[in-house]
């Protein structure tokens, strides 16, 4: 069994960790585990596991031998001491912030969310006396300035979905901790191949799996990756108690096969969205592209200090705005009108009514969403079909341009 990743590569670990087939009678692939419940030897080796004091399965809403080859899979990927998977990465979230904070804290969040996630702090858990504030967290010295009394956690996503921005993870971290608050940060849009959070500082690392870490549209899972008493808190009460958010042995089964081609894969959406970007950049018909890969892009180095390569999302505004946007997505024929992002297909979305609808029209304003903004998530196809279809969805927008104009 390989259990260290000392001399090892991200891509030799993704296939190997943890897992020998001599274990499972020679099985190259993991067995899925489909039972429910686990049988003790006695009365006291039950009450041992009960209680804590002997490590083994119970129940498969705590743990099974498949969820858990996932976990350690997941954290030693990730640098983590431990890893905890969910049935979805609001599963993830929520359990994590029931389990850590309380009526009286605060979490401080960034001014940009994914909709569900600004949903959950700001419709839900304001509702139990959770003190939810926003700050732009690409500026340091207003972090620095935030008073810290009932401070429990800062969360955020780098690069945040779906404007792209990106913050310093390292210097929010030292922030933070020297006031005594935990980080958490949403590594979904990187994965653990392009960048690792906890390297720079962060607590936890929070993963909506269904995205890259799955890879192919056909799952919904999520993870949580940071120490083993934190994780083993969370999995005891916000997993456990609070949202029972288990994932099925199957799909840990199929995120541990897509873990598998997980490089690859980041390597070629990676390699598709640079394409993207460099071909919207250059068409007149848009207004701006914000993608970490652009040396024009204001947080480039950053980008390049915190990431391996820039990912596999951009988004864009076009210069009829709104309706221009309508026009282009509705004219394309290969790229596919879907949320989500990490799948096999190249996918467009307009969060203000999809993804971030959830936002008020005012709040997407203060949260730096706007109304025009058009996010792709970059396939596995070959470029040129991918251009061929752009291009003739921007040649479809000039009337509504030159309309808008004349207006």
């Amino acid at each position: 069994m390989i259990t260290t990743a000392r001399g090892l590569g991200f891509m030799t670990r993704s296939i190997h960790y943890g897992y020998c087939p001599r274990e499972a009678g020679g099985a190259l692939n993991p067995p899925v585990c489909l039972s429910s419940t686990f049988a003790f030897d006695s009365l006291e080796q039950g009450q041992a596991r009960f209680a804590g004091d002997q490590d083994g399965f119970i129940y498969a809403r705590v743990g099974n031998p498949t969820n858990r080859l996932l976990e350690e899979r997941l954290a030693n990927l990730e640098g983590g001491e431990a890893g905890l998977v969910f049935s979805s990465g609001m599963g993830a979230i929520t359990s994590a912030m029931w389990s850590l904070v309380s009526p009286g804290d605060e979490i401080v969040a960034d001014q940009t969310l994914y909709g569900c996630t600004f949903a959950f702090l700001n419709h839900g858990l304001k509702k139990f006396g959770v003190r939810v504030t926003h700050l732009d967290l690409t500026d340091q010295q207003s972090l620095a300035q935030h008073r810290w009394d009932r401070t429990k956690l800062v969360f955020f996503e780098s690069p945040a979905n779906p404007n792209m921005r990106i913050i310093d993870i390292g210097g929010v971290a030292h922030i933070a901790h020297g006031h005594g608050a935990q980080v958490v940060v949403d590594n979904t849009y990187c994965s653990p191949y392009l960048q690792r959070p906890l390297d720079f500082g962060a607590d936890l690392v929070v993963h909506s799996v269904t995205k890259y870490l799955g890879g192919h549209g056909d799952l919904m899972a999520g993870a949580i990756i940071g120490e083993h008493e934190l994780l083993a808190g969370i999995r005891m009460y916000g997993l456990k108690d609070m949202t029972g958010a288990v994932l099925s042995a199957q799909d840990a089964y199929l995120v541990l096969r897509g873990l598998k081609t997980l490089a690859l894969r980041m390597e070629r959406h990676c390699g598709n969205a640079q394409a993207i970007a460099e071909l919207l950049a250059s068409h007149p018909a848009v207004e701006a592209v914000a993608y970490p890969g652009l040396p024009s892009f204001g947080q480039y180095d950053l980008a390049k200090r915190q990431m391996l390569r820039p990912g596999g999302l951009l988004a864009f505004e076009l210069k009829g705005g709104l309706e221009a946007a309508r026009c282009f997505m509705d004219s394309l024929n290969l790229i596919r009108r879907a949320v989500s992002f990490g799948d096999a297909e190249t996918l467009v979305q307009h969060p203000a009514s999809m993804t971030h609808s959830f936002y008020s029209k005012e709040e997407r304003a203060g949260h730096l969403i706007s109304e025009g903004l058009i996010r792709i998530s970059a396939g596995l196809e070959d470029f040129e079909d991918l251009k061929s279809d752009i291009v003739q969805a921007l040649e479809k927008i000039g009337p509504v341009m030159s309309f808008s104009v004349h207006l």
